[in-house]
């Protein structure tokens, strides 16, 4: 895994590549510790930049910039194609000679011989790449087709910069980071910020699945700049995948699967340095972890971390299930002070604002697990591929249960169900647990009526979901001079048509929240300390295979994740994983109005975000006022907030 950057532009000075190149790879040195290279042409106007963290093909034969066998090529390449073996067998009529054993000249000569996009379609794996075409000076930007490795690019006046982080850009000195307020009002949306935008004004990220060629010459005058093109489009696979689904038994669909999750974790355990697991005891990762083992004569080294606070530890539940596994397990229990630390790094690490509190465990996970591998498996992607989000029920049920009512009638009862607060909702609950049944008997229940009040009164499906994955409301209300811009949620034109509205749901999560939310938060806090996270979920062929499943084999009941349960079931008794979805998270509302109150009122300082310009203070201190009371949770909406705050005071060092 790696780290790259570079950049085309038309009339830099020719003294200043080596410098500006060399100055943008030291900003990733914790994305690639190993090794470091740059290549340029400044009469061409284009340069590459990478850092290296070897996995496969330690010895200088795998050092990048790499050049093509013809010299055509140069690139810069971060991830890895785990099929690169068998690609290069396939290559052998081409009397290649092969200098090393990397999957970068595999990657070189696949596209010397078929050209970039018949090649791309070919790998299997995780990966980003700026190509430098020689010959027709052009240069290409690739990203893999569920964004699983993030890429960013930027249109300066007389060029284009891009690199794995933005990190790099900042480095270029014709870089002009101006916040994009628009942008900024979906970050309190959606607590990231949507591909293509950023935090920045003519600032993007490079979209899952699609190609941005860019010829140099395009980059002269006030030519339009080329958009990106789609080599794989997860909308297409599902519409298709759903059109002709697979005809089987659940049996044969469960074997098929089996078989496709062994194939893709075998395939991830090639490594040429130590590879372990992260661990959380749940479906996903214990399926992962259970695969390992069985494809491993040797215990697989697998990783956890716990919580000290109650309800948030599920390091018990991981430890079980390694037992069982017979897996070498290390886990590490946290205090809050150490978790707390970790807040002052969040803005450097992640770049632009992002605030999913589970950033905190998921980087002191990877932080231990670096301490003992380079590598890790990570179960993410099994949510969104098998519907074991609690939204997707949610969606169901209050469909049926509320869809018949007037809607005039379901404002009223929301209204009414938000004027009392989720505390005193707790109270009612606490008071009939006893002789609720046992499904209704909910953690923080009050949030949940809560967000049963937001929704029941929607018009309509797509409204829902809009409201179930939003934090603010109205973030335009929050941001002075914000508007959101339409998002592949928002536009009409980036819905597949599926007939089934919880596939609707899963293919929208599919598209924003797994690479905008969740593998940004696994990249950015991975990297951060040198871990390469491999994630088997997602090869694309278990994606393809699971949007050709019929929904009842995902959803049963209120239950997701079926066929993935089954296929689990193989390798670890049921009792040890069934238990109620909870999240990877930590306390943060008791945080704030305890140890952390102190630091959050300094960044919620109605003067001081009156003199910013960005926020309107009104909202954001009733809402801290209220917390504060502890009559109302609005943990999620103010650290939001903070994240920024704790952003952009970094940005003013």
């Amino acid at each position: 895994m790696c780290g790259i950057a570079g950049f085309l532009h038309t009339s830099f000075s020719s003294d200043r590549w080596e410098e500006t190149l060399l100055n943008m790879a030291g900003t990733m040195v914790h994305r690639g510790p190993d090794d470091e290279g740059i290549w340029f042409d400044a009469a061409a106007g284009a340069g590459l930049a990478h850092r290296r963290l070897s996995v496969i093909d330690l010895s200088q034969e795998g050092h990048q910039p790499m050049t093509s066998a013809s010299g055509r090529y140069v690139i810069a390449y971060n991830g890895e194609v785990y099929n690169f073996q068998d690609i290069r067998k396939s290559l052998s009529a081409e009397n290649i000679r092969w200098r090393g054993t990397s999957d970068t000249e595999v990657i070189l000569a696949a596209i010397e011989a078929r050209g970039i996009e018949t090649a791309v379609k070919q790998f299997v794996g995780m990966f980003v790449f700026a190509l430098w075409d020689k010959k027709e000076r052009v240069l290409h930007l690739c990203r893999d087709r569920l964004g699983i490795k993030p890429l960013y690019y930027a249109r300066i006046p007389r060029g284009v910069l891009f690199g794995s982080e933005l990190k790099p850009l900042h480095a270029h000195p014709e870089f002009n980071p101006e916040i994009d307020r628009d942008a900024l009002a979906l970050f309190f949306r959606h607590n990231y910020i949507p591909a293509p935008y950023s935090i920045y004004t003519d600032t993007w990220k490079l979209l899952p699945g699609s190609i941005l060629s860019i010829p140099a010459d395009t980059l002269r005058g006030n030519r339009d700049f080329p958009e990106p093109v789609s080599y794989w489009s997860a909308g297409d696979m599902a519409e298709k995948g759903q059109k002709y689904s697979l005809q089987m038994s659940s049996d044969d669909a469960v074997d098929q699967l089996d078989a496709l999750l062994q194939d893709a974790v075998k395939l991830r355990l090639l490594s040429d340095v130590p590879l372990g697991a992260f661990l959380s005891g749940g479906i996903d990762s214990s399926t992962v972890v259970a695969l390992m083992q069985a494809h491993s004569s040797r215990k697989v080294r697998t990783f956890s971390i716990g919580l000290t606070e109650k309800g948030y530890n599920e390091a018990d539940h991981a430890k079980a299930v390694a037992d069982h596994l017979g897996t070498d397990h290390t886990e590490l229990y946290i205090t809050p002070e150490e978790a707390m630390a970790v807040i002052p790094d969040l803005p450097h690490l992640y770049d632009e604002p992002f605030s999913d509190s589970s950033q905190i465990p998921t980087f002191l996970l990877s932080k231990l697990t670096r301490q003992h591998v380079t590598v890790s498996l990570s179960g993410d992607g099994g949510d969104e591929l098998f519907g074991g989000y609690n939204r997707y029920s949610w969606g169901r049920n209050i469909s049926r249960f509320t869809g018949w009512m007037p809607r005039g009638f379901r404002k009223w009862a929301a209204h009414n169900l938000q004027k009392i607060s989720p505390l005193a909702w707790d109270a009612i609950f606490f008071k009939l647990m006893r002789v609720l049944p046992g499904s209704l008997k909910l953690d923080m229940p009050g949030d949940r009526v809560h967000k049963l009040a937001d929704v029941i009164g929607m018009k309509s499906p797509e409204d829902m979901y809009h409201s179930l994955i939003s934090h603010w409301k109205a973030p335009s209300r929050i941001v002075r001079d914000g508007s959101e811009p339409l998002t592949r949620i928002t536009d009409p034109d980036s819905r597949a048509s599926l007939s089934d509205f919880t596939h609707q749901m899963m293919l929208m999560d599919l598209m924003t929240y797994l690479p905008d939310d969740i593998l940004t938060k696994v990249d950015r806090a991975s990297m951060g300390v040198s871990l390469e996270a491999r994630v088997p979920l997602l090869d694309h062929r278990i994606v393809e295979f699971a949007w050709q499943l019929p929904l009842s084999m995902k959803v049963k009941g209120n239950q997701g994740k079926w066929i993935l349960r089954q296929v689990l079931y193989q390798y670890v008794p049921e009792k040890l994983v069934e238990r109620p979805k909870t999240g990877f998270g930590i306390p943060i509302d008791a945080w704030l109005r305890g140890p952390l109150r102190e630091w959050a009122e300094s960044l919620l300082d109605e003067t001081c975000l009156r003199s910013q310009g960005f926020l309107n203070p009104s909202p954001i201190r009733a809402k801290w006022d209220e917390h504060l009371s502890g009559r109302w949770n609005w943990q999620y909406h103010l650290w939001d907030v903070l994240m920024f705050q704790a952003w952009l005071a970094q940005q003013t060092l």
